[in-house]
């Protein structure tokens, strides 16, 4: 059954391209997210169905793994995304602080969008850079041995950049 509507009738087509490089379509899941929510912005019901419709699976089975991963969005988000980890590396290297100082600077808390739309803030669990903790990501680019004394700065730089990041175009 189609449950698509026009504005979703290229998504699916798309979707259904990737999934046909793969021997089971549902092995598409992940990337027919990333698609989705290229589209949407974020994970509307309206993606979950056109990803079941593509995959031949169902919208529950498309929410319930993008629910399981942070880089998934379930709720709107804000022309830019800021991701801070708060994993025990980036904690003992004083993400609290860099966390609070977002916080501060925004006016919003963790999980929250800017009424203006202009950033999400979000902790998650891990970005992999323990290394070079603490580390936050921008728009899906890692910033490492992310200080406090730097999120002023990095608001500032985003006000001035184009909403979103582009592989390839030198944004933040």
């Amino acid at each position: 059954m189609n449950m698509t509507t026009d504005g979703t009738n290229a998504l699916v087509e798309r979707i259904e391209e990737v999934a046909a490089k793969y021997p089971n379509s549902r092995s598409a899941i992940i990337p027919a997210l990333h698609l989705a929510q290229e589209h949407f912005g974020w994970l509307p019901p309206e993606a979950f169905e056109a990803v079941a419709e593509a995959l031949d699976t169902t919208p529950a089975f498309a929410q319930s793994v993008a629910s399981f991963y942070d880089m998934f969005h379930l709720q709107p988000a804000g022309k830019h995304l800021i991701e801070v980890c708060t994993n025990v590396a980036c904690a003992l290297n004083g993400a609290g602080g860099v966390l609070e100082e977002f916080e501060q600077q925004l006016g919003v808390h963790a999980g929250e969008s800017t009424a203006d739309g202009f950033c999400t803030l979000r902790t998650v669990e891990c970005l992999g850079g323990c290394g070079t903790a603490p580390t936050v990501a921008v728009n899906n680019r890692f910033r490492e041995f992310f200080e406090r004394s730097q999120v002023k700065p990095l608001l500032q730089e985003l006000k001035a950049t184009p909403a979103g990041w582009t592989e390839g175009e030198g944004q933040v």
